[in-house]
């Protein structure tokens, strides 16, 4: 039986390789899998060789003090894939540690599939250079990838957004009721993120209203020491943030794939996101989009307003939130805007995204 090892680096990969797994079980029963995941994956049967949550950083200012710790794990996953001698490595997201791991697995002569493009394309065109060679084929979620990295020469697939299988689009307000209007609050599932995030969104909360705080397993006894003053209520299963999606009347959202999972509830929101001061001046004269949320790139247009940086400020957010907790026009203005940047989501294929990966791994393991 071929061993495929899956190595994820934080919650949203640890979902998309979860799922991915499922769909690979059903068509070729006899895998194997192993490699590096969270709860997701463990539900599907793959035990982690270390905790995820290590992996959960972001900004030069936080990776720094934990090299020696991400080294050390880079050898134990290295060690691992010499041991185990998969025959095929997914790497899924995170390429700051998985780009790594794969340029070990092609030294020991494992292919790769990389699962999500690195979005080199938003603001470092030039590092793509330095993943030729290192993978053997991309999977991308995003319809205006491929061209860009196949520039470089690099196999690449489109293969849909595995958000369109999440159960956003499911939820049922009745299963989670509310007295008087509801906030979604998605702060982050990485430390950094929550440090600069929560202190602002504590400050921009609207009067009257009943904040509900997603939390992610990584840094959820984090979140909930956080917020405990906050008085709000917490989901954690991705069917509670289905209902509660349904439920809330608008969010409050950190910058990245949980503004496309609120566009596919069609629940109106505000991104918003912060760095280390000095991650954000480099990025800055790097940047070559327009927009920093996945949906208003999509539909080439703002359609959620994106409070960044020294704009992540608490007036600016509550000012931008409060027309979205009424009501009216902005929030079915949004709402349009979510349909034309879905719409562009979808394997060209047929079936679901996961499946569209499945099939592509099973191309590259025959």
């Amino acid at each position: 039986m071929s061993l495929v090892w899956i190595a994820a680096g934080e919650a949203s990969g640890d979902i998309l390789a979860a799922r991915l797994v499922a769909a690979l079980r059903t068509r070729a029963p006899g895998l194997r899998f192993a490699g590096i995941g969270g709860e997701r994956m463990a539900e599907q049967g793959v035990e982690s060789l270390f905790p995820i949550r290590e992996l959960a950083l972001m900004g030069l200012v936080e990776v720094l003090p934990q090299l020696r710790n991400l080294a050390h794990r880079m050898s134990e996953a290295e060690e691992a894939l010499r041991r185990d001698r998969p025959a095929l490595l997914v790497t899924v997201d995170s390429p700051g540690f998985t780009l790594r791991l794969a340029r070990r697995a092609k030294a020991l002569g494992i292919p790769v599939v990389h699962y999500v493009a690195p979005q080199v394309w938003a603001w470092r065109p030039g590092r793509v250079r330095k993943m030729v060679g290192v993978v053997d084929r991309i999977l991308a979620l995003l319809p205006f990838e491929a061209p860009f990295f196949e520039q470089s020469g690099i196999p690449v697939e489109f293969v849909g957004h595995p958000i369109l299988e999440s159960e956003a689009a499911h939820g049922d307000a009745a299963r989670f009721p509310l007295e008087g209007p509801g906030l979604l609050v998605m702060p982050g599932s990485r430390r950094g993120e929550l440090r600069r995030h929560l202190p602002v969104f504590s400050s921009a909360l609207p009067p009257s209203i009943t904040p509900v705080v997603a939390l992610a397993g990584t840094v959820e006894e984090e979140v909930r020491a956080e917020t405990t003053a906050w008085g709000a209520r917490y989901v954690r299963t991705p069917a509670e943030k289905s209902d509660a999606m349904a439920a809330c009347h608008a969010g409050l959202i950190k910058s990245g794939t949980s503004s496309l999972e609120a566009a596919v509830a069609g629940l109106p929101h505000v991104v918003a996101y912060r760095v280390n001061p000095v991650t954000a001046a480099i990025v800055r004269r790097l940047m070559r989009v327009r927009h920093a949320s996945l949906v208003n790139l999509l539909a080439e247009e703002e359609v959620v307003p994106e409070f960044l940086q020294e704009r992540c400020e608490p007036n600016l957010l509550r000012a931008a939130l409060l027309p979205l907790i009424e009501g009216g026009a902005e929030a079915t203005r949004q709402r349009r805007g979510f349909h034309r940047a879905l719409e562009k989501l979808t394997p060209p294929g047929g079936g679901t995204p996961s499946e569209a990966a499945a099939e592509a791994v099973l191309r590259m393991l025959s």
